[in-house]
């Protein structure tokens, strides 16, 4: 097929969404099986991203699935949520301080990687502070537009930032750090799958409301915060089948993956180039902090490392999940994030937009 050729089914596709649909959920569901079938880790979520995200950047138009992603979050919330009790709920309260002075640490480099951004992406202050905040694309891009900033160049780092995270983070877990034991089925949980069904229903319309509140994340968040009541005072708690997990994962991988498009990154190239680096610089901060935090803490170097990566929290949940090393802690972790960012963001925007003013007069 020639280019020409190629480009007018890219355009005719434009126009059909549910082809687009099927034929996302065929490249996903292929990644899925090849991810699988070579043992990767969180097969069902990289495979599908890693295969749509390639087909997206070659020109295809795909689609995610409607809700999919939104969908996914609430059931994988739901199965760490109700694996919360009494005793859990306690060591985590236990570890707030801990989470305090981590993630004020994320904020400071996610701040400083900004300065980096700036010469590297030819970008102004405004766009590189929220390009490299450690919080939601959707927020920052909104954000940064109504200052004046670029909204296209801060979803592109922001892409990459997560992309990168989740390919790497998850990998470098499995193969460095400490596996905890599978974890075994909830004995208080029931498999009768109309309540599976009624906790996912309910998990949705809770994590619906949820977001009213403009909480970032509100999905996965709103899943675990209603599963958590459902384990700890143990009024319903079910055992979500594999086959739905699994389907879960795929609905969050090609949702990642289908945003990989190839306009976007080729006008901004060098943006996309500074993005790339300032992630894996930021990624290398959080493998060395985990370090720190696991020493102070005891928590394993595993569990320390998913729980300070910069952002993807529903990702980070997953592998601590798959690996049964404290999932519940990792997301934990992730809420006082997002918790810290949402309060202080438009601070620590206006402290750092002096600093940055006085650094560029005293370069002049």
């Amino acid at each position: 097929m020639s280019v020409g050729q190629f480009d007018r089914v890219c355009t005719g596709l434009e126009g059909r969404p549910w082809t687009r649909l099927a034929l996302t959920l065929v490249i996903g569901a292929i990644g899925g099986f090849a991810a699988s079938s070579i043992n990767m880790p969180l097969a069902w979520m990289l495979g599908p991203f890693i295969a749509t995200a390639a087909v997206s950047l070659s020109g295809v138009p795909l689609r995610a699935i409607p809700h999919g992603r939104e969908l996914g979050q609430v059931i994988i919330g739901l199965s760490v949520g109700m694996r919360f009790t009494v005793s859990v709920l306690a060591a985590t309260f236990a570890l707030l301080p801990a989470m305090f002075l981590s993630i004020t640490a994320v904020m400071v480099v996610t701040t400083l990687a900004a300065f980096l951004l700036i010469p590297l992406a030819r970008v102004d202050r405004t766009t590189a502070f929220f390009a490299t905040a450690a919080a939601g694309m959707a927020d920052m891009a909104h954000i940064a537009e109504a200052r004046g900033g670029n909204p296209s160049a801060v979803a592109v780092v922001h892409a990459i930032r997560v992309a990168l995270v989740v390919l790497t983070v998850p990998l470098l877990v499995f193969a460095f750090g400490e596996h905890g034991t599978v974890t075994p089925p909830d004995s208080r949980a029931s498999h009768d799958l109309l309540l599976v069904a009624l906790a996912i229903a309910l998990g949705y319309g809770f994590s619906r409301l949820f977001g009213l509140t403009k909480f970032p994340n509100p999905w996965l968040i709103g899943g675990v915060l209603f599963g958590g009541v459902l384990g700890v005072t143990d009024l319903l708690v079910v055992s979500i089948p594999r086959i739905i997990l699994i389907v879960s994962q795929l609905a969050i991988g090609v949702s990642l993956g289908a945003k990989f498009e190839r306009e976007l990154i080729v006008k901004l190239p060098r943006v996309a180039m500074g993005a790339v680096i300032v992630s894996i610089i930021l990624i290398l901060a959080a493998a060395a902090g985990a370090l720190v935090l696991s020493q102070l803490t005891g928590l394993p170097y595993s569990v320390s490392l998913l729980s300070i990566a910069p952002a993807a929290v529903t990702e980070m949940t997953l592998t601590a999940q798959a690996m049964g090393v404290d999932p519940q802690i990792v997301t934990a972790f992730h809420v006082m994030r997002v918790s810290l960012v949402e309060v202080s963001i438009l601070v620590v925007y206006a402290l750092f937009r002096k600093i940055a003013g006085a650094t560029l007069k005293a370069e002049e």
